[in-house]
């Protein structure tokens, strides 16, 4: 094993380095895999212990608001041994093993590019364990992250022409070309993508600064929104109500977006007297300079469908904003 980590870590500076000592990305083949695929090198008594058992809690933990439990990211594990070629291509990969030290690194574009490499060493199966368990938000966070970037990446391939959008309320969006507008007005956007079965939406519209508190009245606050300007503004079949569900509060965290400070809420929504729901991603945008919350939204109706690339996708979405 020890062996193999002085030959991958000597392969990292060939390849990553030119004959100035330099990085020379011109030389990297471009990574693969599906968003959100990690590739776990770990050897295989590992992967069936405790180590193992560690990985799966933290990188496989349920994402957050969403109807049904899915993996935060799809896991491949691979022994070291198996970790060449094709293999190393892997956009996100995460390498666990014993050595003579006890560390976590990070990495960027070291095998191809874009790549994340989070390497994970420790002298025993314990201290692996212990420093996993530390390290993991870290990680997560990086992987995340670069994830948001690659899907952003993807979707300027091909982007929604949407000027209005910036005039009439003083923000831009990248958005795939699959998407449409559904509806519009000066104060109030809706786009949506058609799936195979539902759809996948985002909705952006403004409220006044005093209309969102602080502190403990945060989530009701951002719930009264949703409901009742969201809700009155997007049209719902046979006399329906687009709404926050009602049996479970949403997650509350705190986030940033184009450099303002935003509230990021998870959770479900669904429809009154209908058999309609499914997971929405809401930021609200404290823009000061011209006195609102601006809302941005991103929620799915896929039923039978897993929904955590769909949601992924809104994200990038979201987080692409750039307001005037």
């Amino acid at each position: 094993m020890k062996h193999f980590l002085m030959a991958a870590f000597a392969a990292i500076v060939l390849i990553s380095c030119n004959s100035g000592g330099k990085k020379d990305a011109s030389l990297l083949s471009k990574s693969v895999g599906n968003i959100n695929t990690l590739q776990v090198v770990v050897s295989n008594d590992l992967w069936n212990g405790e180590v193992g058992e560690a990985i799966r809690t933290h990188f496989a933990a349920p994402t957050d608001g969403l109807p049904q439990e899915e993996p935060l990211f799809s896991m491949r594990q691979m022994p070291p041994n198996a970790f060449s070629g094709f293999a190393r291509k892997s956009r996100l990969v995460l390498y666990v093993a014993l050595g003579d030290e006890t560390k976590a690194t990070i990495a960027n574009d070291q095998f191809a590019k874009p790549q994340t490499v989070a390497y994970v060493i420790a002298k025993t199966k314990q201290e692996l364990v212990e420093l996993i368990n530390s390290k993991q938000e870290q990680i997560v966070d990086k992987f995340h992250q670069s994830e948001i970037e690659e899907r952003q990446r993807r979707t300027r391939v091909s982007l929604l022409k949407l000027d209005s959008l910036k005039t009439d309320l003083g923000v831009s969006l990248q958005i795939p070309s699959a998407y449409r507008i559904a509806k519009k007005s000066d104060d109030f956007y809706w786009i949506r993508k058609d799936l195979k079965s539902g759809s996948t939406n985002i909705i952006v519209y403004e409220v006044p600064l005093n209309m969102i508190g602080k502190d403990s009245t945060v989530v009701g606050d951002i719930i009264k929104v949703r409901d009742s300007i969201g809700g009155s503004l997007l049209p719902v079949e046979e006399d329906g109500r687009f709404r926050t569900e009602e049996a479970y509060a949403p997650y509350l965290f705190t986030s940033e977006i184009d450099g303002k400070f935003a509230y990021e809420t998870k959770g479900t929504w669904d429809v009154t007297d209908q058999y309609m729901a499914g997971p929405f991603l809401n930021y609200a945008v404290r823009d000061e300079a011209n006195d609102r919350y601006l809302i941005l939204e991103g929620f799915t109706y896929a039923p039978s469908v897993e929904k955590r690339d769909l949601q992924f996708e809104l994200e990038s979405i979201l987080r692409s904003a750039k307001i005037e």
